[in-house]
């Protein structure tokens, strides 16, 4: 009998003690989920800007550019359940033919609510399009 109790209570104090990584568990699988969906984006928008910089018949807009927000299923109105990500750009001249593009993205709640990136840019003659910079489509945009 002894041996039974002392059986039962090592499976409950071992039932326990995996109910309590339950938690933990779930709040670093949504973190990570998180940081996956913004590395995404992050990507997504270092190389759009990257390809308008390299572009020699593109305007390079210098700056704060303006904040936008986008959902997580890209749809361009929220799903339920959907999560939103902010994305910040400044696109600072260097020296000579170079850009320096930093970009943030974040959204709300978490201890890890962003992350960002800078990537610096030079103009690329081989990458003007349309040949010779004239623009009837939405090379630049």
């Amino acid at each position: 009998m002894i041996e039974v109790i002392a059986a039962m209570l090592m499976t409950v104090v071992a039932v326990l003690a995996i109910l309590s990584l339950v938690a933990p568990a779930w709040r670093t699988t949504a973190k990570s989920d998180y940081l996956g969906r913004a590395s995404g984006i992050l990507y997504e928008e270092l190389v759009r800007h990257e390809a308008r910089i390299m572009n020699s018949c593109c305007a390079v807009a210098t700056g704060t550019l303006p904040v936008t927000t986008v959902n997580a299923s890209g749809q361009a109105a929220a799903l339920p359940g959907d999560a939103q990500f902010t994305i910040s750009t400044v696109i600072t001249a260097l020296a000579g033919n170079a850009w320096r593009v930093r970009t943030q993205v974040t959204w709300t709640g978490g201890p890890t609510a962003g992350i960002s990136e800078s990537l610096i840019v030079t103009r690329q003659d081989g990458f003007a399009f349309p040949t010779g910079c004239v623009i009837g489509g939405t090379a630049c945009q």
